[in-house]
This record gives C-alpha cells, structure tokens and sequence, in this order.
C-alpha cells in the first residue's frame, strides 16, 4: 500500500515541470504599450516669442525632467491674414504616464517658480486666444514613434475625419494592415501615428510626417498616388466610405523641438 501511495506521488511531481512548461506555453505575451500623444495648438493673440520663451526655457525642461518627449512647430508658410499659431506636441510613454505628470507638474517647485513671472504678465495681456487639445494613443504598427532626421525642415500633420466610430476604426485598419507599408517604400517619412481618444474632431484619427522639402514631398506623394499596392487598397470594399474630410497642416520645428 505504501509502496502504491508512492508512486502516485512521485509520478505527479514528476509532471509538474511539464505542466508548469505548458503553462508558461500557453500565456499570450503581454501586449507592447503604446504611447500616448498630446497635440495643442495655440492661437496666438501677437507676438510668439513670450510663448516661446515660457516653452522653451519653463514648460518643456519640466517635462523633460519627468522623462517626456516634446515638440514644438510653427506654420511652415502663413497665408495672408491668418494668425500665427503653435503646435506642441508631448509624447508620453502610455496613459499612466499622462496621468502622473498631470498630477505632479503643479506641485513642481522649480517649473512653478520658473513659470509665475510668464503666469503674473500674460494674465492682464494674453499671449494666445485659445488653444485645442487632441489626445490620442498610438497605432499598433507603429506604438512608439520615429524620431525624424535632423534635415526635416518640413513636417506635415494629418487629420481624418469619419462619417462613425465604425469607419473610424476601419481606416486605423487600413494604416496599420496597408498603407504606411506603401508610406515606408515612397518616401514618407513617418514620425506617429494616433487614434483620437479626446478632441474637437471626432471620430477621428491624426498622424505626423516629415520631409527635407517641399520638392521631396511632393515627389513621395506623387509616388504613392501611383503605386500599384495603394491603386489595389484605395478600391478594397472593407476601406470604403472611410474618411469623409482630411485636413492637411504643414508645419516648421521650432528651435526647441526634440521632434
């Protein structure tokens, strides 16, 4: 009878590691985090350079202490009669990160010292009328972005708009199953990629490119309008009546960019 009892138990610790193997097998690996992207565009009221100099010297050395990516640009060629803007982009690591550097940035002694003098003088007399904020969390196939060379002096954002959320979540599909492969092959330099979360424009999707010139993207789109892969994407059934309005922003960085 021992003998028997002993068996049973030695013939289940011996299986353990193969279940224990199976186990670790059969768990899905966990999903990469992809980052989540803020976009503010300011309009200015006069001159740019107190916001400038609040961004480049306050606000974007606070946010690189807490490890966050930014970017700042202006238009690329303003038309007559359009006010100036500035578009600031923060680049956090995933929406946790978002969170926290919310929360802290106001209990940061050294940006909130460095931050008064800006706050005490563009209270009476303000530097932009308003700003709007697109929150989005990057594509699948592309969850963390790619830093643009130091050549760029043009980049471009793109805005999306869907006629509903369903068709919305069908063009995310066709850039992440289709186009920005074609995107990589003609010269359009990707930088991100985001589908809005939160926004003025909604459903919605946005994404950023970047050029030496405009003679280099002119030439990248000309080549894309022409490749046969977009040629067979543009006429596949499950993209149809994806984006009813595509807004198109060219854009210079600013001296202080990290983008």
């Amino acid at each position: 009878m021992q003998r028997r009892n002993f068996i049973k138990v030695a013939g289940a610790l011996a299986a353990t590691p193969a279940l224990a193997s199976a186990s670790t097998v059969l768990t899905p690996p966990a999903a990469p985090k992809k980052e989540i992207y803020e976009w503010r565009i300011y309009t200015l009221a006069g001159e740019g350079a107190p916001l400038d100099s609040f961004f480049g010297k306050v606000l974007f050395p606070a946010y690189h202490r807490k490890k966050i990516i930014t970017g700042a640009f202006k238009p690329y060629r303003l038309k007559e009669g359009e006010k100036d803007q500035r578009h600031v982009l923060f680049i956090y690591p995933d929406i946790a990160a978002f969170h926290k550097v919310k929360q802290e940035l106001w209990s940061d002694r050294i940006f909130r010292e460095a931050a008064q003098p800006y706050f005490d003088t563009t209270a009476p007399v303000p530097v932009y009328s308003r700003f709007e904020t697109y929150l989005s969390e990057a594509f699948d196939r592309i969850p963390v972005h790619r830093k643009p060379g130091n050549e760029r002096t043009l980049l471009e954002v793109r805005i999306y708009q869907s006629p509903n959320e369903e068709a919305n979540q069908r063009k995310v599909k066709m850039f992440n199953v289709d186009e920005i492969a074609v995107f990589d092959q003609v010269g359009i330099n990707s930088v991100l990629y985001g589908e809005i979360l939160a926004g003025p424009l909604m459903p919605a999707l946005m994404y950023l490119t970047w050029y030496r010139n405009e003679d280099t993207r002119s030439a990248a789109w000309k080549q894309f309008g022409e490749h046969p892969d977009w040629t067979r994407i543009k006429s596949l059934p499950e993209y149809a009546h994806t984006a009813t309005n595509n807004q198109s922003i060219f854009l210079s960085p600013m001296s202080y960019s990290d983008i």
